[in-house]
């Protein structure tokens, strides 16, 4: 049987795409073969990327939008591993003595200078500090900035603070908000509608729970894949344990022909003890995993390293020791994809909340520095867990659930690193993050599938691996801002929900409701097409396709809907009843309406002028009439029962005394009446 140093041969002489097709010819060969072989070899699932400096077509140009809302020295605290708390008796009464009308803008630089030496505790404890900067922000600090010191407040305040006068404040600041997106059940709805309208794409499926083959009636968590797509890394519960109900493990499962199949678990690894949370190191040649209640640990749970060996079994396991873990619990370690820092969570003592997100840096010689928390704009009073480091962007994610924006529980976040600095982390949304709990949020090589777990909100006790097709809010190349509004004639705010279709490459976009300014807002893939649609209840839908280039904007006038509605490009052939090219756009108005609104009804009533004979005149108007019916049935989709077509001939004249041509014409209408059904 090939041993795993063949596949790292393989490895060394061919680059990734090669090596990669040439083990798929080996797993046709003999799939028993590759089984070993992959379980061995996993580390070429997660971070395995060579070290080197990410080239300039890899890095994240965040868009001029995201800079205005994550300024980068709001984000930076040199003092945050100098002191637990920072405190200065004669700065503190500068600032106060400059609380005057007159002083203002004085003591809003002087307080942001001060507010910059705070420890870790200074955020829990002198949150009234950055309440007031904040406040003052608003009026001399620069534009975004007074939201994000806000969000500081919200993320660590504890005493001090009026809660609900902090949450008007930021409500009135704040434009991202759970209320602007459009719930999943309608969102679903909203699919439904539009499956069978060509230029409309159905979305991919979302929230898809992963199945029996991958899941146990336990609790199934921790996923971890990488440039090689085919093999996921998961922790579960189903192994019985002599002294507990459960026994916590490492498992791997391979896919094969597009289907995850046969499951199989580390045996080296896994021990009467707890293990979870495994990832691989960018080599392969080292699994880093917690192990729980193990004999000489520092905590309840640690981190620790295995090594492969030339049998290719994991040998070697050792603790990190106190560098990495504390006296609490540890875990859920996470590799950059340079392979140099070491992301985990832990509840150690003297951090910002009940759980945080920390990291530690390897030096040259291998050895893991002392590990550092990741800051007050990652974490909160409350809990972050499970970091994931993307495998070829400077992007964090990660679950918590302290966060301002969420969707219930614990969410999935993103936070851009710039210049070493974490940006303010965002809600990647509900196509992702619903009611219960989701965690270990980890994406495949191409950003093209995501997996995670989670539980829903009936159940929260028992988690379950997830996957789909990842959304444009947690791409992590999202980061190119699209900004639009949409007014009445009278130059009126309008409401309505906004969809972004990506045409390129099919990435779902989270639908959002326009704000009460008649505003909207998205972040989305730089140099794609989009088709961006416009949808409410008074007025027509409004459709665009667009290239994205840059920031873009999008601001557009509707076109409002009476109860009864007549288009001039209506207007037949003499003694005809041929749906015309020059009609279809105003009916595809009409099928447009109706598909977005299928509670509504659509009369449509035929008329013609006074010449001729009136009985063949009220047949052709009927004809007419039935004309337009079947074209929105067949081109939209209608449901038969929801349009009724009648022909009055000349009955309903708009000119009674049709003197002139153009008189005969405006009697030669098409109208339309929409109803309830």
């Amino acid at each position: 049987m090939p041993s795993f140093w063949l596949y790292l041969k393989i490895i060394s002489i061919f680059d990734g795409a090669e090596a990669i097709a040439l083990m798929d010819k080996v797993l046709k060969i003999r799939f028993l073969i590759i089984l070993t072989l992959l379980a061995s070899s996993s580390a070429v699932s997660c971070y395995s990327q060579k070290k080197k400096k990410l080239k300039n077509t890899e890095e994240i140009q965040l868009s001029d939008s995201l800079l205005v809302r994550s300024h980068p020295d709001i984000f930076e605290f040199p003092s945050l591993y100098k002191y637990k708390f920072y405190s200065d008796a004669s700065k503190i009464n500068e600032i106060k003595s400059l609380d005057k009308p007159e002083s203002k803008e004085a003591m809003y630089h002087s307080l942001k200078s001060y507010i910059k030496n705070f420890g870790i505790e200074n955020f829990s404890k002198s949150t009234p500090m950055l309440w007031r900067l904040a406040q003052l922000s608003e009026k001399y600090g620069p534009k975004g900035e007074a939201v994000l010191l806000y969000k500081l407040v919200l993320k660590h305040h504890q005493q001090g603070i009026d809660i609900k006068q902090l949450y008007k404040k930021y409500e009135a600041v704040e434009t991202e908000k759970k209320e602007n997106y459009v719930p999943l059940d309608y969102y679903y709805k909203l699919v439904d509608y539009r499956k069978e309208i060509d230029t409309l794409r159905p979305p991919h499926s979302v929230l898809v729970n992963m199945g029996e083959i991958i899941n146990s009636p336990k609790e199934d968590y921790g996923p971890s894949i990488g440039n090689v797509d085919y093999v996921l890394l998961f922790t579960s519960k189903r192994n019985p344990h002599q002294q507990r109900d459960y026994n916590e493990d490492i498992f791997f499962a391979l896919k094969v022909d597009g289907v995850w199949a046969q499951i199989e678990e580390f045996k080296t690894i896994n021990t009467n003890y707890n293990e979870g949370s495994a990832c691989l190191s960018q080599d392969g040649k080292y699994l880093y995993f917690s192990r729980c209640n193990a004999p000489g640990s520092n905590g309840n749970c640690d981190i620790y390293a295995a090594r492969l060996g030339r049998d290719s079994t994991w040998t070697d396991v050792k603790n990190l020791g106190a560098a990495v873990n504390s006296s609490g619990w540890d875990s859920q370690p996470s590799l950059s994809h340079s392979g140099d820092t070491l992301f985990f969570a832990s509840n150690r003592a003297g951090g910002f909340g009940l759980s945080d997100i920390y990291f530690s840096t390897k030096d040259k010689k291998g050895n893991w520095a002392q590990a550092k928390n990741a800051g007050p704009t990652i974490n909160t009073v409350n809990s972050e867990v499970s970091p994931f480091f993307h495998h070829r962007y400077n992007v964090l994610y990660y679950s918590s659930n302290g966060q301002p924006l969420n969707f219930g529980g614990f969410d999935i976040y993103k936070s851009y690193i710039r210049n070493g600095t974490f940006r303010e982390p965002k809600n990647i949304g509900p196509l992702v993050n619903g009611a219960g709990d989701e965690y270990y949020f980890t994406i495949d090589s191409q950003s093209h599938d995501l997996y995670y777990a989670r539980s829903t909100e009936e159940d929260k006790k028992n988690l379950d691996l997830y996957s789909f097709p990842v959304p444009m809010e947690a791409q992590p190349l999202a980061t190119t801002h699209l900004r639009g509004s949409l007014i009445d004639q009278n130059g009126k705010p309008l409401g309505g929900i906004v969809s972004v279709i990506d045409l390129d490459a099919g990435v779902e976009v989270a639908p959002q409701y326009i704000q009460s300014d008649g505003t909207f807002g998205f972040d989305l893939i730089n140099k794609r097409k989009y088709l961006i649609v416009i949808q409410g209840d008074d007025y027509f839908r409004i459709e665009e396709v667009f290239f994205l280039d840059g920031e873009k904007e999008i601001n557009r006038v509707a076109e409002p809907i009476d109860t009864k509605i007549a288009f001039r490009s209506l207007e037949f052939e003499n003694g005809k009843s041929n749906i015309l090219v020059s009609m279809h756009s105003d009916l595809a108005k009409l099928g447009n309406f109706l598909t977005d609104h299928p509670q509504l009804k659509l009369i449509i009533s035929g008329h013609t002028d006074s010449s001729g004979n009136e009985e063949l005149n009220q047949k052709l108007s009927q004809d007419r009439a039935d004309a337009i019916k079947a074209h929105l049935i067949q081109e939209f989709k209608i449901a038969v029962e929801r349009i009724t077509a009648v022909g009055l001939g000349s009955a309903m004249p708009l000119v009674s005394k049709e003197e002139t041509e153009d008189h005969k014409q405006l009697n030669r209408r098409v109208e339309f009446e929409i109803t309830n059904l």
